[in-house]
């Protein structure tokens, strides 16, 4: 007998729906998106796009990728490349070590979209946790280099390196063109210290101490724990180079500072390093927190970013980005580097590290590692034989000459056959590097494959370093380093920061071209994956197939995004990609002995990244004219590419445009840049606006770099990680960054590298792929729609109380739409920085303030807020303009000088204080809306008082009373 509710309709296809996840990433279903349609003024999606789209960038076909996949089949899938992917017990060392992250960070921090969803805080009064915890990594840093300030953290060892070299130069007496490099430096770092210098004009020096002391260099580097493990106390070379007015930078191992005496007390003017050992995973080579520490005198030639102690507006401590009049996008070509994204929740994570452990728990781990190197080095030296150390002074790595090829190959073998990663250095001598997770069976194992005989670790630990190189100062007396030693204190902390900041675990962040969108939990899930985040870089290459696998499949789903030709997957940030993609543009144009082609087009709506790379690949910028609707000038592009024809070099465009608008020309702009032999760099911070719709290949770029960290899901961070790859055509691929030590799949053998490991930050790229593979080719482009759809409707309900000062020909926006406050400020004195602050009064943060348009607020949805949200948040902006037009008309006594406004933000500490001066209610002071009240969220500080910041810089914690 069959059921009555039997449906012939029914397919078990669509009862095991492999599309679910689309939908879950997407914020509106079909009913939400028609009245978003219908208030736009369309019928449906089709047409709309026709008229935002033009015709002439429409690809009109299919990406060329699979369907969607659900998450757990997608998961599954992943899982098999993780299969592939061989977890040795690492002791190869070299600028990598295997850590334990306390689990209670991992999961309160790194797992939590409290702290990995938030953005870079620019504005401060909403981030004063992950400020807190940037302070404390801050102070972490000053406090073990010995030097008076340190930034929030630089994207890797090698390019921190490569900054301190600029920085040198900025700042060196000497009118020399050389640069030191210690021999004894990491070839990785090398390499990257080298790109930086070829287009800088610089020439790179590499030698021993004597060649440091007896050149004329205007800066020269150390590594404080040389690549072989050798300890050298570096006073003497470092006082001899600075009496020839050499600026003089140390690397060092942040870990080995806890035990040896401090880079400012050897003379060090600036210290410099990856903090990867505290805590962060090797994830086959990123995401790290570099630091960068140096001397008060140097602050304003520093790169990077730099957390400040300031007040609010009640006179209470509060923190701030500081000096970010340094910044690239302020100062553009004039910038002290291109960085803009720093690695702030690895920073995070290596701060929380240090107050979990305290420095007594350091210097364990610290005498632990040291005490077992020492301990096998005199194991190796007792055995006699064959076997020889080639160092005494060592912090964690023993370099055994094993006396014969043969013996060392047989040696390494073994070691890899019983799962153990040793490091070959040259042909008979092997590096033994000890870490935090080394243990007494892992000694015996040593022990075993170098002697034939199995030693117990002995009950006796020895400190072999000399005094001379040992600090005798305190660390980490601050008491964020002394009060959290019990899980409960530690949660509570980061419980408590984790309040203080507004993520998009609590509302929307409408930040204009930084795309804020969901990060899924499924993407998330296998970064923490043991073969994804413990494997080291320069591993064997048949123990990383799975890796490989995965690294290789995304670069085809870019691709197939993209339409070019290759990936290079090594830039580790936007701005990186930047560098890296006007990289091999410089390289192509000198395999055509085309070395004069050093202009670069920039339109004047670019981003601040955009100046500031070309500077530093040693172009000349030349700056294109916006018409009065955000577009390039053609005619004045025409007559800039007339009157550099000779020595054009490249366009940076980024499309759609800064303006947030779809340039009908981008196609005869493209074709104009070629006729004249110049390469067209397409930025990709607007890519999310293409994915399904149009190919930046196709259309005419010849590279392109694509913030994973923005489209493709990684989430921002708090200010950080990133990934930047870039894609490029046939005739740029053999351009791409290799790498000296884990050379990169199908990249030219000489040429260098723009980041420390081979692929970047390897670990996070697991997020793009699970994005691509369960949203699939049809999930991207409706993705793609509906951002195009949220920024549409925004726009349409804000133009009556707001001027949406770009839009196409059919008045349409892209993804984004920029809402004009110059007439409002005119009216009624309230300024975009009011409105900003105002907005978290409200539950939200603000959209981008003043760029690329001064006055203006810039405003992304992306396509993963629903229309409930758009409409808040809308409601919020209508309700803003009002208060606005209430101070003009001086209602109930609001003031130009006294209303909730200027007076915005207000905090807990306000409302319920007994004195109210105010000529509006509490009420209105917190809860303006009614949806307000279901889901408060109060910010800690008041309006920062940012002058105040900069004149009294502060960089290190405040005592704990500061914050009462």
């Amino acid at each position: 007998m069959t059921s009555q509710n039997t449906n012939s309709n029914l397919s078990f296809d669509g009862l095991f729906d492999e599309t679910r996840f689309v939908a879950r990433h997407l914020g509106s279903g079909a009913n939400d998106q028609a009245e978003m349609l219908k208030a736009v003024g369309y019928d449906d999606m089709d047409s709309f796009i026709a008229d935002t789209v033009p015709e002439a960038v429409r690809m009109n076909r299919e990406l060329d990728l699979p369907k969607a996949m659900s998450e757990h089949n997608a998961l599954a899938k992943l899982r098999g490349m993780a299969d592939d992917i061989k977890v040795n017990k690492s002791y190869i060392g070299q600028g990598y070590s295997p850590v334990r992250m306390p689990a209670v960070i991992q999961r309160n921090v790194l797992e939590n979209p409290g702290w990995y969803t938030a953005y870079t805080p620019y504005q401060a009064e909403i981030s004063q946790g992950r400020l807190e915890a940037l302070l404390n990594f801050q102070q972490v840093c000053i406090d073990l280099t010995g030097l008076e300030l340190a930034g929030a953290s630089l994207l890797d060892e090698a390019t921190a390196a490569a900054e301190g070299m600029a920085m040198a130069k900025r700042v060196s007496k000497s009118k020399s063109n050389q640069f030191f490099v210690d021999e004894r430096i990491y070839p990785q770092t090398l390499d990257v210290i080298r790109t930086r210098a070829k287009y800088f004009g610089w020439e790179v020096v590499v030698g021993d101490f004597e060649t440091a002391k007896s050149g004329d260099f205007f800066g020269a580097i150390f590594q404080y724990v040389g690549r072989e493990g050798d300890v050298v106390d570096l006073t003497e070379v470092i006082s001899a180079v600075k009496e020839n007015k050499t600026y003089a930078l140390v690397v060092s191992d942040i870990m080995s500072l806890v035990l040896l005496k401090s880079p400012a007390a050897i003379g060090a003017d600036v210290a410099l390093g990856s903090t990867q050992r505290f805590g962060i995973p090797m994830g086959f080579g990123g995401p790290h927190a570099a630091y960068f520490a140096f001397s008060d005198k140097a602050k304003r030639s520093a790169p990077g970013r730099i957390i400040g102690v300031s007040k609010d507006a009640q006179g209470n401590t509060a923190l701030r980005m500081a000096l970010q009049t340094r910044e690239q996008h302020i100062r553009r070509e004039k910038a002290n580097s291109n960085i803009c994204t720093s690695q702030v929740l690895l920073a995070n994570l290596a701060g929380m590290y240090a107050v979990y452990h305290g420095p007594e728990g350091l210097k364990r781990i610290a005498t632990r590692i040291h005490a077992m190197a020492t301990a096998f080095s005199d194991a190796i030296k007792a055995a006699g034989g064959e076997l020889s150390v080639i160092h005494d002074q060592i912090f964690d790595t023993v370099l055994v000459d094993c006396g014969s090829e043969r013996l060392a190959t047989q040696i390494y073998e073994n070691a890899e056959n019983v799962g153990y990663n040793l490091w070959r250095e040259g042909d008979s001598k092997l590096s033994v590097s000890f870490s935090e997770i080394s243990n007494s069976a892992d000694f015996e194992t040593l022990t075993q494959l170098f002697t034939n005989k199995a030693e117990a670790l002995p009950s006796e630990a020895k400190v072999s370093l000399n005094d001379a190189v040992l600090r005798t100062d305190a660390i980490l007396t601050h008491p964020v380093f002394n009060s959290h030693h019990t899980e409960h204190e530690m949660l509570r902390y980061l419980k408590k920061l984790e309040d203080k900041d507004l993520a998009m675990n609590r509302s929307m962040i409408s930040l204009g071209s930084c795309t804020m969108k969901l990060n899924a939990t499924s993407e998330m899930l296998p970064i923490t994956w043991n073969e994804f985040a413990n494997v080291h870089p320069f591993a064997p290459q048949d123990q990383v197939t799975g890796y490989v696998a995965m690294i290789e499949s995304l670069q085809e789903q870019l691709k197939a995004i993209t339409g070019f030709d290759d990936i290079s997957m090594q830039p580790n940030s936007g701005a990186s990609g930047e560098y890296a993609g006007l990289l091999a543009i410089r390289r192509y144009h000198e395999s055509l002995g085309q070395t004069n082609r050093d202009v670069c087009l920039i339109p004047k709506s670019a981003h601040g990244t955009n100046p500031a790379t070309a500077q530093m690949m040693g172009m000349k910028v030349v700056v294109i004219a916006t018409d009065e609707n955000g577009n390039v000038d053609v005619e004045d592009l025409k007559a800039k590419c007339e009157e550099h024809s000779e020595n054009l070099g490249a366009l940076m465009i980024t499309y759609p445009s800064t303006h947030g608008v779809f340039e009908a020309g981008i196609r005869d702009i493209c074709a104009l840049i070629h006729s004249h032999g110049g390469q067209v760099y397409m930025d990709g911070a607007n890519m999310n606006a293409q994915v399904g719709i149009m190919q930046p290949a196709e259309v005419g770029a010849d590279v392109l770099h694509m913030n994973l960290h923005k489209t493709f899901c990684i989430p921002h961070g708090g200010g950080g990680p990133g990934m930047g790859p870039i894609g490029m055509k046939a005739h740029l691929a053999p351009f791409k960054a290799n790498h000296s030590v884990a050379p990169v799949f199908n990249a030219t053998q000489d040429t260098t590298a723009v980041s420390a490991a081979p692929y970047g930050s390897a670990s996070i790229l697991p997020i793009s792929w699970m994005y691509i593979t369960m949203m699939g080719r049809d999930g991207l482009l409706q993705a793609t729609k509906t951002a195009l759809l949220n920024a549409n409707y925004v726009a349409s309900q804000l133009q009556d109380d707001y001027p949406v000062l770009y839009t196409g020909k059919n008045g349409r926006v892209a993804h984004e739409c920029i809402i004009d406050i110059r007439p409002l400020k005119e009216e009624t004195g309230i300024t975009e920085a009011d409105i900003a602050k105002r907005l978290m009064d409200y539950g939200f943060h603000a959209p981008t303030m003043s760029f690329p348009v001064a006055g203006t607020l810039m405003i992304e949805p992306t396509e993963s807020e629903a229309k409930h949200e758009l409409d808040r948040f809308i409601s919020a902006l209508k309700s803003i303009k009002q208060e606005a037009l209430k101070v003009k008309e001086g209602t109930d006594g609001w003031t130009a000088d006294n209303n909730p406004l200027v007076n915005a933000p207000h905090t807990a500490f306000v409302i319920t204080s007994e004195e109210w001066n105010y000529p509006y209610s509490r009420d209105t002071a917190a809860f303006p809306l009614d949806y307000i009240r279901q889901h408060k969220f109060w910010p800690t500080v008041g309006r920062i008082d940012d002058a105040y910041g900069d004149k009294n810089l502060m960089c290190s914690c405040p005592s704990i009373e500061n914050y009462m």
